[in-house]
Parts: structure tokens; sequence; C-alpha cells
């Protein structure tokens, strides 16, 4: 399949995926009554809930999902590792520690408040993570990232948990942002996330030539001249960026990160600039018809997207790990 015909069928799955995301909900709209919302916004009741709730609610989902998507590729790629995601770099447990921290130090729960602790953390951590796998030398292993990843992850988590059953009030705030939900975010955190989020995209695209090189195995990337390194710092601080802005804004949302590079890898190949696009298209529809889906299972009440993009991604993990294994001999 060529890549225009991948890039013209991911946008109109993309594009199918932000109507359903403006048309379905408690109230059910018309794809006519959300165009008149979008178009010509008045003071009816089908035209504040489209401006009001659900664009940025979709708005959200899209920049959330694309910037998962392309972080679980990016780390991918760096890790060697196809069952990787950006929560195993720290990243998602540093956010959300920093989160509980403001709540409980300063009492900050507020979208708008904890994004900036959410972003900070997820850089802090992923630096942490980068100095304990690469030790001395200056450029950290990749299996060194995986194992120092997941134990500051463990310990974050663990430091979270403990002091959110500490502070019942905090842990009530911060259940809905903690579960990963794109509900009654509004505006602001978009638009405080979105200048993370556009230099995290930047860098993605900028550092994925030198990617393709890594690929050769570091001996004949050096040996090429490609800068190891460097790469290696650079991609780390893009994951850091663009799954810290994702978190900041909707919480911790697990497997989009993995399932999305997946997907993208059977059109892409090896080409890593290839894959950072597609999965910038496929993430953003993962996660706005996660979210539809989300809004219509329960009888009343909705499902948080990040319960949902659990309940999607185990079984994928799942299948993933038994091919991983193949055939017993």
């Amino acid at each position: 399949m060529s890549v225009s015909l991948v890039l013209a069928v991911g946008l109109v799955v993309l594009a199918v995926a932000g109507l359903l995301s403006l048309a379905v909900g408690d109230a059910q709209l018309s794809p006519r009554e959300v165009w008149l919302a979008l178009t010509a916004p008045d003071e009816s009741s089908s035209s504040v809930v489209v401006t009001t709730i659900r664009a940025p609610r979709a708005l959200l989902a899209i920049a959330a999902g694309s910037a998962l998507g392309v972080a679980g590729a990016l780390t991918q790629s760096l890790t060697r590792n196809p069952i990787a995601d950006p929560g195993i770099l720290g990243v998602t447990a540093g956010a959300g520690l920093s989160v509980v921290l403001a709540g409980v130090v300063f009492g900050l729960t507020s979208p708008l408040a904890t994004i900036w602790f959410a972003l900070v953390g997820a850089l802090v951590a992923t630096a942490c993570v980068y100095l304990i796998a690469s030790g001395r030398s200056a450029s950290a292993d990749p299996s060194m990232l995986l194992l120092a990843g997941v134990a500051l992850s463990a310990l974050f988590g663990g430091i979270m948990t403990t002091m959110m059953q500490l502070n019942p009030d905090v842990f009530a705030q911060m259940s809905s942002w903690g579960a990963g939900s794109l509900s009654r975010r509004g505006w602001q955190p978009l638009l405080a996330a979105l200048p993370f989020w556009a230099i995290g995209m930047l860098l993605a695209l900028l550092v994925t030539p030198a990617l393709n090189q890594l690929g050769l195995g570091d001996r004949l990337s050096q040996a090429t001249g490609a800068p190891v390194g460097r790469t290696r710092v650079v991609t780390v601080l893009t994951i850091a960026l663009l799954a810290g802005s994702a978190t900041a804004m909707a919480g911790p949302i697990s497997f989009v990160g993995l399932m999305v590079p997946h997907v993208a890898r059977r059109f892409a190949g090896p080409d890593q600039t290839r894959l950072v696009v597609f999965s910038l298209l496929i993430g953003p529809s993962l996660l706005l018809i996660a979210d539809v889906l989300g809004r219509v299972a329960l009888p009343a009440g909705e499902l948080p997207v990040g319960i949902v993009t659990g309940i999607i991604g185990a079984p994928v993990l799942v299948l993933l790990l038994a091919k991983m294994r193949g055939p017993k001999s």
C-alpha cells in the first residue's frame, strides 16, 4: 500500500472518529447539528454542548493520542523492544507523582495548575532514568534504560499510592485524572500543554533519520559517523515531552503507546519517519474511538478512556507476547 493511500485512509478514519466524538454522548446529535454548531454557533443546547464540552474533549483526544502514539514508536525504536511504551521509561509515573505532590503539598488539583507539575515530573523522571542507565558513560544502553525505567516506575508508583492513601481528600480529587480521563477537562489543559506537544513533535520528525541509522546497531552506526549518544539523549527528551504533555492533559492512559506503533509498522516498514507520521494519525483515532466507547458502554455514566484502552490493550499485549514466543519446537 502506497504512503499517500495510507495517509488518505488515516485522515478519513480520523475525521470519522472526530465526528463520532462530537455527535455521541448523553445528547445524541446529528451530523447536521454538529456542522451548524461548528460553523454557526448560537445559544442552542446542541451548539453549547459541541463548542464547550465535546470540541475541547475531541481535540484533547487528538493531541494526547498523537503524543502517546509517537512517543510509543520512539520508545520501541530506542529500546529495540516491541512491547515497550513510554510508561516503561518512568515518564507516566514521574508525572503522576508530581501531580500528587502538587495536591498534597500545595493543595493544587485544578487541571491548569497540575499540568505544569506533570510536565516537570515527566522530564525529571526521564532524566533520572537516563542518568542511572548511562552511569559514567555518555550513552545509555537500551536494556539499561528499560531496567532503570521499570525500577523508578515501581518506586514512584509506590510513593504516589501511599501519599494518596494518607490524604483521602487528594485521592478523591485526583481519582478521575488517575484513571486517565478526557471528561470535563475544558480548553485549559490543551492550551497549556500545546507548546510542549509541538516541540516534541518537531523533535520526533527531526530525530527519525538518526534513529534509522541506530537501527543498524551501535558499532555500525558509530562507524558511519552517526551521533549515537546525542541521538539517544534527544530521543529520550522527545519521549518525555510527548508522553509528559499527554499525561498532563489527560492523566495516565495505558497501552496506546504500545498498540499504535504495531499497527503503524505494518504500513511503514522499518523507516522511522513513516512510522512516526503514521503513528501521529493512528493514535488520535484510537483514543477518540476508545473515548466514544467509554461514553456508551454503561447504561448510566461513562468509563474513563484510560480504562477502555486498558481493556483493549491487555489482550493485545497477550497476543504480542504469544507471537514473540512463537510455536514450540
